[in-house]
């Protein structure tokens, strides 16, 4: 957005949430927009167009600009780099796990491991797609809770070499989690259409050739001239050295046996 598109799109806003506003009160409903956060995400081009703008008017209520907001529990800064959203999630898990370390004599190893999974592992697990592309050092704090999990789960001091520790429990790293979830996503809506509110985004081009641009974006293009148009395939699914997935695997039609074939790709 250019700087002289930020104010029309600020007086909409406004104008726009007014009358939702109106809607709400003849609704008998009450919108509490003074309880609400507001945050500029863009480029840093973007950012600095709209540096001069320090509040916006949101159903009669003047909110100030902040830097990141929580959402649905993911931590959403202006920038999109999710690195704060990364320490809040590595920080709930290390609470968590000196919490299960406390317990663990009380738990068989099977019982530990289940709550590991469940009350820990889920966190670095939801919302994990969003992630895809983020810079090392954000994957990195998330790792460092995952290979701190392994160790109370296997009751082992801070010294034993996590990556051992993982394959003994079957976990894939952060970063392959991240992968193996946007490419279970993207087979879903390929091959079920499902989810709607994605597969209703998505033309799917006759699949002549396949690669993947240098971006961030977890996009998959298929075919060739103006007519190609996939998202949500990582460019390195789990580890290979290509940017491709294997013909036997990208060509399930189960879901079930993607996962197989995706969880064993070399």
């Amino acid at each position: 957005m250019n700087a002289c598109d930020v104010a029309p799109a600020l007086d909409s806003l406004s104008r726009c949430s007014a009358a939702v506003r109106s809607w709400f009160l003849r609704n008998g409903l009450q919108l509490n927009p003074d309880k609400s956060d507001v945050v500029i995400v863009g480029t840093s081009h973007q950012l600095r167009s709209a540096a001069s703008i320090s509040s916006i008017d949101v159903a009669g209520s003047r909110l100030p600009f902040s830097d990141k907001l929580k959402s649905l529990g993911v931590t959403i800064d202006s920038s999109l780099g999710f690195d704060c959203h990364a320490s809040n999630v590595a920080r709930a898990c290390n609470y968590q796990s000196r919490a299960l370390r406390h317990v663990h004599s009380l738990l068989t190893d099977e019982t530990a491991q289940t709550v590991a999974c469940n009350i820990v592992a889920s966190r670095l697990d939801y919302c994990n797609a969003l992630l895809y592309g983020a810079p090392a050092e954000t994957l990195n704090k998330l790792q460092r809770a995952q290979n701190n999990l392994a160790r109370v789960v296997c009751l082992r001091d801070g010294r034993a070499d996590a990556g051992l520790l993982l394959r003994s429990l079957h976990w894939l790293p952060v970063r392959l989690r991240i992968t193996y979830k946007t490419a279970v996503i993207a087979h879903k809506v390929l091959a079920t259409s499902t989810p709607a509110y994605l597969s209703e985004l998505i033309h799917i081009a006759e699949p002549q050739d396949c690669y993947v641009p240098p971006t961030r974006l977890c996009c998959l293009y298929l075919g060739q001239g103006p007519r190609f148009l996939v998202v949500l395939f990582p460019s390195q699914p789990l580890s290979g050295s290509g940017n491709t997935l294997p013909d036997n695997t990208r060509l399930c039609k189960s879901t079930d046996t993607f996962k197989r074939h995706l969880f064993n790709t070399p």
